[in-house]
């Protein structure tokens, strides 16, 4: 009678742990998916700031244009991501593409008196900050989500239920840690 209590008793532990975990993990997941959630909204304001910079840059700096094209084109490609690894992996072409056209943009002494262009400048560096604390975010809450799935107990509850790893947001490019360089 005594055994029978205490398997039923580590029986009841063993699924209140497993539920526990589960939720944890579910937890952890929609939180990884509101921090995603909160970039994506961040960079979406970028996407839509992108061609009034752009533009407005166009008509001072003429002779910039390849500069102009990759940043367009960067956000194209960004835009376009199917799924969240492409998607953080084009946003780091997209920044580096931004960064060159902020140091072109410096070299301007026209451009930069322009009071058009100082509410857009303005604008996309409130949204650089936005998109920086919400990467930091995000990075933070996939960590937590990363070190419980590979941990030990819970990488068995991660393997039950297929709680898969998750991408960070990280620069992947070294070239991206370097200075931007202008000549003219």
């Amino acid at each position: 009678m005594i055994a029978l209590i205490v398997i039923i008793a580590i029986i009841a532990v063993l699924a209140i742990w497993l539920i526990s975990s589960y939720n944890g993990f579910i937890t952890l997941r929609n939180k990884t998916e509101e921090a995603y959630s909160a970039m994506d909204v961040s960079l979406k304001k970028r996407y839509d700031l992108i061609p009034n910079y752009v533009e407005t840059v166009k008509g001072y700096a003429k002779h910039e244009a390849g500069t102009l094209e990759k940043v367009v084109s960067a956000r194209n490609m960004a835009m376009g991501a199917s799924d969240p690894e492409e998607r953080l992996a084009n946003e780091n072409v997209l920044t580096g593409a931004l960064r060159s056209l902020f140091a072109v943009a410096e070299a301007y002494p026209d451009l930069k008196a322009n009071q058009n262009f100082i509410q857009l400048q303005d604008q996309l560096q409130r949204i650089e900050e936005e998109i920086a604390g919400s990467r930091r975010y995000y990075n933070g809450v996939v960590n937590k989500y990363n070190t419980k799935a590979e941990m030990f107990p819970g990488n068995i509850v991660a393997g039950i239920f297929k709680f898969t790893r998750k991408p960070l947001y990280e620069i992947s490019d070294e070239a991206e840690r370097e200075n931007v360089k202008v000549s003219f």
